[in-house]
C-alpha cells in the first residue's frame, strides 16, 4: 500500500505542486431545486483528492424548458454547493439567453453573490443573434462565458443548436472583448474541425474537459491555439481528464499554464474578492 501511494504522489507532482483551477465541472439536482448532496461530495472529494484548488460549478439544464424560473433554481443549487464548500467551488451561472432582460438579471443577481461567469447550453447558436444582448451584459461586467459546443459526428440531430467552431468565430469576430470559452475540445466529435474554426480568433479559448483522449488532440490543440487559450477542464470526467494533462506530450511549462489558467485567472481573483 505504500508503494502505490509513493507512486501516486510522485505521478500527480504536477497537480500537488502547482496551481490547479477546473473550469468545468457539474452539480446536479436530485429533485427540481434540490442539490444532490452525493454527487456534491463525490465532486469535492475527488477534487481534494487530485489536488485541485479551485473548481467552477454550473448546473446546466439540458433537456426541457430552461424557463427564468428553472434558470434561477439551479443557480440556487449551484450556491448550496458553493456553501458546503467555499474553499473548493466557484460558480458558473446558468442562463437562457432566450429570456432576454430576465437571463440578464439573473447574471447580475449571480455575479453579485460572487458568481465568476456564465454557462451556456445549446438553446440558441452562440451567434445567434438573440444572444447579442446577453453578450453584451458579459462584456460589460466583465465576465466570461463558457459555452457548451461540439461538431458531432453520430447523431448530429440530437442537438441541432449545438455551437461549432464557425460560430464561435463568427460571434468572437463580432465581440472581440468577449470573452468566450468554446467548451470541451476533448468531449468528442469532430475536434479538427473546432480548432480550424477558431485558430485566428483569439478571444475564443476552450477547455480539455471530455472524456476523449485520441492522440493527437492535446498536442494539435496546444501548436494550434497555444496554452494561453486552453483551460484545463473536467466535465464529470475527473480521471480521464487528470490522464491527458500528466501524458499529453507538450512542455511542462504549457502544462502549468493550462492548469493555473492563464489570463482567465484574474476572473478567478476578481470573483474572491
Amino acid at each position: 500500500m505504500n508503494n502505490i501511494k509513493a507512486y501516486y504522489e510522485n505521478e500527480m507532482k504536477l497537480f500537488s505542486d502547482n496551481y490547479v483551477v477546473n473550469w468545468h465541472e457539474h452539480v446536479w439536482e436530485s429533485a427540481p431545486g434540490v442539490l444532490n448532496e452525493v454527487l456534491c461530495e463525490r465532486l469535492y472529494e475527488g477534487s481534494c483528492a487530485t489536488y485541485m484548488d479551485k473548481v467552477l460549478i454550473s448546473d446546466p439544464i439540458t433537456a426541457g424548458d430552461a424557463t427564468s424560473e428553472r434558470c434561477r433554481q439551479v443557480n440556487n443549487v449551484v450556491v448550496e454547493a458553493i456553501k458546503r464548500h467555499p474553499d473548493m467551488f466557484l460558480g458558473m451561472c446558468f442562463v437562457n439567453g432566450g429570456n432576454k432582460e430576465e437571463a440578464i438579471e439573473e447574471v447580475k443577481r449571480c455575479v453579485d453573490m460572487g458568481f465568476v461567469g456564465i454557462k451556456l447550453y445549446h438553446q440558441y447558436f452562440i451567434n445567434d443573434e438573440t444572444m447579442f444582448p446577453l453578450i453584451e451584459a458579459c462584456i460589460d461586467l466583465d465576465i466570461p462565458i463558457l459555452v457548451h459546443a461540439g461538431r458531432l459526428t453520430r447523431h448530429p440531430n440530437s442537438q441541432p443548436r449545438l455551437s461549432g467552431g464557425e460560430h464561435f468565430a463568427d460571434i468572437g469576430r463580432r465581440y472581440p472583448e468577449a470573452n468566450i470559452i468554446m467548451a470541451h475540445i476533448t468531449g468528442g466529435g469532430d475536434w479538427q474541425w473546432q480548432l480550424k474554426g477558431i485558430a485566428d480568433v483569439k478571444n475564443i479559448y476552450t477547455d480539455f474537459s471530455g472524456s476523449v483522449i485520441d492522440a493527437p488532440v492535446i498536442e494539435e490543440t496546444v501548436r494550434i491555439l497555444g496554452a494561453d487559450r486552453i483551460l484545463f477542464g473536467t466535465d464529470g470526467t475527473l480521471f480521464a481528464g487528470i490522464g491527458k494533462m500528466l501524458e499529453g506530450n507538450i512542455s511542462l511549462e504549457d502544462k502549468k499554464k493550462i492548469l493555473a489558467g492563464g489570463a482567465y485567472d484574474r476572473f478567478i481573483q476578481k470573483a474572491k474578492k
